[in-house]
């Protein structure tokens, strides 16, 4: 067998791999299919996780078949179609500890159905379901946000969790405006369902949402319209750009990872009251997007711009660092 690992930073490899026998409360998954996260190229740039030189196994999209079943383990049987929710696994798989999903056979240690082990429902293919853990990424952030039909937000950045993002306001009837670089990435918003989608270099940002979502006057000021803002690309000038421009009490989620400490004009927001929180992993939506994933699969479906086989996933990672692409899916078996 195979496993993607990072050796140092910018060094990874496709290791020949011998897996640890799975104990009496573990389950061994047949890997079917892996998604490569922003994550996982962030990984490789710092050179493994916790420190540089940590030799680490990568992958946490995943979805495949369980062929083995320890003793001890309840209501998950040999031929079982399932996603690893690896937030829920004790070694965090695929970041940071010794189990990584590029790999044809995953091991998941003290493996508990609803909890580590998720069952895919039955019209899903497995391309599809390993499309979970991002999508759980991108609807916590949307309920963090506290939206609902007929609110007005704002998704800054559209990879894989921005459109994610796209994709439930959307579902839930949020009138959604995408800023994003990247033409490509601008169209796969439009193609979801945004009411807009914008390259933020070449408009007033202030001028296209007052047009868009109109504006509301705010302790001798006026400020945009915009319910909430979702930032999913981590440039520095955005929040200090939308606390410039928000009403009162409207609320900014952030996403992405800001890796130096950002300025921004807190007197401004005395008038606003507006909100500033985060949002990281996803502590309960998992199950949630498996219920919607019947109804959403053709969707979800056009999020995936590449598949390839386990042995050209060093290519995936250079195809998954260009915003031509969206996500790029490794077909563990589809050699």
């Amino acid at each position: 067998m195979r496993l993607l690992t990072i050796h140092n930073a910018n060094d990874v490899r496709l290791d020949d791999y011998q897996r640890p026998d799975a104990g009496p409360d573990d389950v061994v998954v047949k890997m079917k299919n892996c998604g490569i996260c922003g994550s996982d190229l962030s990984y490789i740039k710092h050179g493994g996780i916790p420190t540089p030189g940590t030799k680490t196994a990568l992958g946490h999209e995943g979805a495949g078949e369980i062929m083995e079943v320890g003793a001890n383990v309840n209501n998950i049987k040999i031929g079982d179609r399932v996603i690893v929710n690896p937030m829920q696994t004790p070694s965090n798989i695929g970041s940071g500890g010794p189990e990584g999903a590029f790999t044809e056979e995953l091991l998941v240690r003290q493996a508990k159905l609803g909890a580590s082990i998720l069952p895919i429902p039955e019209d899903i293919p497995y391309d599809v379901a390993a499309m979970c853990e991002p999508l759980a990424v991108a609807m916590h952030g949307v309920n963090r946000a506290e939206v609902s039909a007929g609110d007005n937000v704002v998704v800054f950045g559209c990879g894989p969790i921005g459109l994610g993002m796209v994709l439930w306001l959307v579902d839930r009837g949020v009138n959604t405006v995408a800023l994003d670089l990247a033409p490509e990435r601008r169209e796969r918003a439009l193609a979801l369902g945004a009411q807009a989608a914008l390259d933020p270099t070449q408009i007033n940002l202030r001028d296209e949402l007052a047009k868009l979502h109109g504006e509301v006057p705010s302790y001798g000021r006026v400020g945009v319209g915009t319910d909430a803002f979702i930032d999913a690309a981590g440039a520095p000038n955005i929040l200090s750009e939308v606390v410039a421009i928000a009403k009162f009490h409207s609320r900014m989620v952030i996403t992405a990872a800001h890796l130096k400490p950002i300025e921004f004009p807190v007197g401004r927001m005395l008038t606003s009251e507006m909100t500033i929180t985060t949002a990281m992993g996803y502590p309960t939506e998992m199950p949630d997007v498996i219920a919607a994933m019947p109804r959403l699969k053709d969707k979800i479906a056009t999020m995936i711009s590449h598949h390839l086989p386990l042995s050209e996933v060093l290519n995936g990672l250079e195809i998954a660092a260009k915003p031509e692409s969206c996500k790029v899916m490794i077909d563990i078996d589809g050699e």
